[in-house]
């Protein structure tokens, strides 16, 4: 099979690079407008480029489908400023449900359930669960194109590293296991640094999802939930009404109380039954 990109439909050519070049890191970038909106936003065309000066690249490119740009890159236009956070397996449903292509100015850490942290070099605010936070500088963005599709090349220099305390090794180097980052493969596939096994996120591409800020508070305060499985929850296209409820929570042949609820929605999550698990829940209004 050869690949001559000038003969090539955009999607097909997104498709066999995204999954060709993989895995590839991903750069949770914080940043804010001229009007002190906060962005928050997960690219995988992110890397490394170098030490001295300590420097990261990443591309919040260009929409394929309607040649847009993305909010991140326009904030940067007008505050230079960015902090890269990692991401780690516990993170990767908020983390894409933060992917959602939101109305600008919806606040991304709340949709996603992210705790914010004020930075100290810099405007953008740092993610309190990412176990690494990079405060940048943007030296310089190369637009290599007007086209759709088309990258950004944003250049950052590192101004400080903050690194939880509980991610380090005995010697006081970051642990990657400890890390257990994720990185982005093909289609809905990703990976872990902790082992080869590849999982799936189902994306919310076609629409935002709700956000975890919109469930009851019963919901998201729970500590029977976890980050990723208050993420699924926050991912479904909408508010079940008491119509499909009740339809749903009949079908399942169980009485469901305060007792049974939280354990039936974990295990309609892990088959991957957003709506459903959520319709249990709302069944136990509080």
């Amino acid at each position: 099979m050869k690949v001559i990109p000038g003969n090539t439909k955009l999607p097909e050519l997104h498709r066999i690079l995204l999954t060709s070049v993989a895995p590839r890191p991903i750069a949770l970038a914080s940043t804010i407008d001229k009007t002190g909106n906060p962005n928050l936003s997960p690219f995988s065309f992110f890397n490394i480029f170098g030490v001295n000066p300590p420097t990261l690249i990443f591309s919040p490119s260009r929409r394929g489908k309607d040649n847009t740009t993305k909010h991140t890159f326009e904030n940067l236009k007008e505050i230079d400023e960015v902090v890269i956070n990692t991401v780690s397996y516990s993170m990767v449903e908020q983390i894409s449900l933060s992917s959602s292509d939101f109305d600008k100015g919806v606040d991304e850490f709340i949709k996603a359930g992210f705790t914010k942290i004020e930075s100290e070099l810099v405007k953008p605010f740092r993610v309190k669960e990412a176990l690494v936070q990079f405060e940048c500088k943007v030296k310089e963005i190369i637009e290599t194109s007007q086209l759709p599709g088309a990258g950004n090349l944003v250049i950052c220099e590192i101004l400080m590293i903050h690194i939880n305390d509980q991610a380090l090794n005995d010697k006081g180097f970051p642990d990657q296991n400890k890390l257990d980052l994720v990185g982005r493969m093909g289609g809905n596939l990703y990976n872990r640094t902790i082992d080869s096994s590849q999982f799936e996120v189902v994306k919310p591409l076609e629409y935002p999802g709700i956000g975890i800020d919109v469930l009851p508070n019963y919901i998201k305060g729970s500590d029977l939930l976890t980050g990723n499985e208050l993420g699924k929850l926050g991912s479904v296209r909408e508010i079940p009404d008491q119509d499909r409820i009740d339809i749903l929570t009949e079908n399942l042949n169980v009485v469901i109380n305060d007792k049974n609820a939280f354990k039936i929605a974990r295990e309609l999550l892990n088959e991957g039954k957003s709506l459903d698990a959520l319709c249990v829940l709302l069944k136990i209004k509080k």
